[in-house]
């Protein structure tokens, strides 16, 4: 049987050497053509001839390799912790749409509740990225990773100091969660974290517990827990501690992420618990499905989109060579009060 004849055979390469002889030019004419390049250098005819054994033959320019030639290749990596939270679907929206056609993102993550580790991290800078975007990084992670080159950090408060950065201030949203329960009559409230540890998870909880504190409410340490994010996980956690919780004096619940919530919410209902008349319920990130779920979901809203736009652009310019006028930007973030707390 003929290797054309073979089911999942796969074709061969072409390659600017096979355009060259179709169209009966040099390498070198391919490759102007190929990349643009052809004014004042090539005729025509040569171009004609060009594109037509380009399209006859299916040629299609190695980028990446042709960069990688230069010492440098078109690719941006986008470092991220456990993107299983849809909040980071709207953060790489962002930094796509920053970075325009010029650049191909790839992206470097873990599993759930894992943070990256820089060793693997450096092994991809094999690929000599034009540049490094982090997201949510803890310091011991940048001390590790020792990156060269344009690098901006994303949501990493207390991290100026390694490189650019894009923050939120999720501390103000926090401590407006805080102010809203306390004018509710809440005076017992527990709180579910992420396992993750990174340092954007710390400042939203310390931020919320301190003002708690201040305005007299209550989070005990037996009233506090961590999952990874995800629903079931943090469904089940719930429903373990709830009735504990409940015994306690607990009124209101305040997860570190929406999808924490929605899993509260879930097992709520299995358990009958009235939101918010027995249970308030809020989160963090302000997801889409957090202004349709029964109940509204009341949550402090991050910028997802925003933070991931202003990254890209704070990079691109670095990796044009450009210096920043706004080395270190913060977003704001702010209260959306929905049904879920009353």
């Amino acid at each position: 049987m003929d290797t054309l004849d073979r089911p999942n055979a796969r074709a061969p390469r072409v390659t600017a050497a096979m355009v060259a002889e179709r169209a009966g030019v040099s390498t070198a004419t391919v490759s102007l053509v190929a990349n643009g390049k052809t004014r004042g250098r090539v005729s025509e005819d040569n171009i004609s001839r060009v594109r037509q054994a380009i399209s006859e033959l299916g040629y299609v320019v190695d980028g990446i390799g042709s960069s990688l030639a230069k010492g440098v290749s078109s690719i941006v990596i986008l470092v991220a912790p456990d993107i299983s939270n849809p909040f980071f679907a709207k953060v790489i929206a962002g930094v796509r749409e920053s970075l325009g056609a010029s650049y191909q993102l790839l992206l470097s993550v873990t599993d759930a509740g894992e943070f990256p580790q820089a060793e693997d991290v450096r092994k991809l800078m094999a690929l000599r990225p034009a540049g490094l975007l982090v997201d949510a990084p803890n310091a011991g992670f940048l001390d590790e990773l020792s990156a060269a080159g344009p690098l901006v950090l994303l949501d990493a408060p207390g991290l100026e100091g390694y490189a650019a950065s894009v923050n939120l201030d999720v501390a103000h949203g926090a401590r407006e969660l805080a102010a809203h329960l306390a004018d509710s009559g809440h005076t017992r409230a527990a709180y579910i974290d992420s396992v993750t540890g990174t340092a954007t998870f710390d400042v939203r909880r310390n931020a919320f517990l301190e003002e708690a504190r201040a305005r007299g409410i209550s989070v005990p340490p037996d009233c506090t827990m961590s999952t990874t994010i995800d629903v079931g996980a943090a469904a089940e956690a719930f429903a373990r501690a709830w009735p504990e919780w409940q015994r306690s004096g607990v009124t209101a619940v305040v997860c570190g992420t929406d999808t924490h919530a929605y899993g509260v919410l879930q097992e709520a209902r299995v358990a009958g618990v009235r939101i918010p008349q027995e249970l308030a319920v809020a989160g963090f990130d302000d997801l889409p499905y957090s202004a349709t779920s029964n109940p509204g979901l009341t949550s402090v809203h991050l910028p997802g989109m925003p933070l991931g736009r202003k990254a890209g652009q704070q990079l691109r310019a670095l990796m044009e060579g450009l210096e920043l006028e706004e080395p270190h930007v913060t977003l704001d973030s702010s209260l959306v009060v929905r049904g879920s707390t009353g």
